[in-house]
């Protein structure tokens, strides 16, 4: 992938904050139940691939990670939708079996951003050393 600039470094870093903020509001508790509901897991696992296919395939020697596409995806999704994580995890709470096609679509998000691969060991420590300062 070459040199991490600051730009690419915030990028990664706001990238992981915001899918972090997704799993911890839909992603955990949607993946706990799709372990242990093989009809949630197959949909999640199908909205995966889509996602995979459609919007990490050709971007292999990019600038962009796959955290980067992926949480931008995620956002895109809530924007055109109008809602917030927030918002889709008190409609989803309870009623995974009857999960909406932007509840299972996020989910997937969440289980394709816990398989991303890691920066290097350089990229890591100025991600780290990135924290904005307001």
């Amino acid at each position: 992938m070459g040199r991490v600039g600051p730009v690419d470094t915030l990028t990664e870093w706001r990238a992981r904050r915001w899918l972090s903020t997704l799993s911890a509001r839909l992603g955990t508790d949607g993946l706990a139940v799709a372990a242990v509901m093989p009809g949630l897991a197959a949909a999640v696992d199908q909205h995966a691939a889509a996602v995979r296919d459609g919007v990490l395939a050709g971007y292999g020697a990019t600038a962009l990670t796959e955290r980067v596409l992926l949480a931008g995806y995620g956002r895109g999704l809530l924007a055109r939708a109008g809602v917030s994580t927030k918002q889709l995890r008190n409609e989803a709470a309870g009623r995974w079996r009857q999960a909406d096609w932007l509840t299972l679509r996020l989910l997937a998000v969440c289980a394709l951003s816990r398989s991303c691969p890691s920066r290097s060991r350089a990229g890591r420590a100025q991600l780290d050393r990135s924290t904005v300062r307001y």
